[in-house]
């Protein structure tokens, strides 16, 4: 059983350990429900191998605390080790160094200012379809219910606001097949690609300013595909691009968006996320950037806080990693941040609200 009194730092460590890699998260959540439960003042729930609790103190308001539980898979990067203020093993930036802040928060703070849903999640780091927030939204949309959401992804202790949506598009090309030897009866469709990659090279990406953040997006060229064989002009050729926009966008206008830059060729979209506004304007983010401090910046990736959004909650990540260690064979975390980090969430929760 996981012990919840320990320093987060060696909880963290403890975490760590057990292996939970997308997919087989079962015995970290069977770890996590038994450390909840034996919590009397929470309530708990679990879906699949996702365990949310929550207090019912009949607060005026509700935010949720949520962190994932998987891993990318494991690179010779188990079991954890600490060399001076760094934690290293799998995950321990992404994100276990925030699981194990919000489960001391859990612990330590029996009643908080606000009501607390903690919501502790399986396979983030895989297939959207597979993710335990899309399952629990789904099945039990109540439990999610919250004015106020913070994921604990790492943000290196800065709190990032919303997050940017993502598409991906192919851009096709047509052309007519011949034998390279008689080129000019065909038409070449990998040479009319270069017009695609021209209007990528001169694209100017915007940087709007929404809620008070700087987001800045991209427009790239991800894949190039086309070819038949050595001795024929190909007759289709395409570029996967994708777009990472702002929030101020809906999905629907990120679409529309790509069809005018790439207009006069075939557009089909792939995939694509929504963005998620920051809504730090919102009276109960405002109180946590005052209670944990720091200058808060755009978040310039897509993570979950996009789900909350879907759900009319604002949202926001804040949590001890380093994202530019994410997934990294050397990935590791500082115990000074983690401490930092719970100390932040702890003048939150227990600071009288007005």
């Amino acid at each position: 059983m996981l012990d919840l009194t320990q320093d987060v730092g060696a909880l963290t460590a403890a975490i760590v350990d057990i292996e939970s890699v997308s997919g087989d998260e079962k015995f970290l959540a069977d770890t996590v429900e038994q450390a909840l439960r034996a919590l009397p003042h929470l309530t708990v729930d679990r879906s699949g191998e996702t365990v949310v609790a929550r207090t019912f103190l009949g607060r005026p308001e509700r935010v949720v605390i949520a962190g994932h539980l998987d891993t990318v898979p494991v690179a010779g990067n188990l079991p954890s080790r600490i060399e001076g203020d760094l934690l290293y093993g799998c995950g321990t930036s992404d994100m276990k160094a925030g699981v194990a802040v919000a489960l001391k928060l859990a612990a330590l703070v029996p009643e908080p200012n606000r009501d607390v849903t903690y919501v502790f999640y399986d396979c983030e780091e895989i297939e959207a379809e597979r993710n335990g927030l899309t399952r629990v939204s789904r099945d039990h949309p109540d439990w999610l219910a919250a004015d106020f959401a913070v994921l604990m992804e790492p943000t290196d202790g800065v709190i990032e606001g919303g997050c940017q949506g993502t598409l991906r598009a192919d851009i096709i090309t047509r052309g007519k097949r011949a034998h390279s030897a008689r080129s000019w009866l065909g038409v070449n469709a990998i040479h009319a690609v270069g017009e695609v990659l021209a209007r990528l090279n001169a694209y100017e990406a915007r940087r709007p300013v929404v809620d008070g953040l700087e987001y800045h997006e991209g427009l790239n060229a991800v894949a190039v595909r086309g070819g038949v064989a050595g001795n024929v002009i190909p007759d289709e050729a395409g570029v996967m691009v994708n777009y990472r926009f702002a929030p101020d966008l809906s999905l629907e206008q990120a679409e529309q968006h790509v069809r005018e830059v790439f207009d006069g060729f075939e557009v089909v979209i792939t995939d694509g996320a929504p963005a998620a506004r920051p809504g730090l304007t919102h009276p109960v983010a405002a109180a946590f950037v005052a209670a944990v401090g720091g200058i808060p910046r755009a978040k310039l990736g897509w993570t979950d806080v996009a789900r909350f959004s879907a759900l009319g909650i604002p949202a926001v990540n804040y949590g001890p990693g380093d994202p530019n260690l994410a997934h990294q064979q050397g990935e590791y975390a500082s115990l000074t941040k983690i401490a930092e980090s719970e100390l932040g969430m702890l003048n939150w929760l227990t600071t009288p609200t007005i």
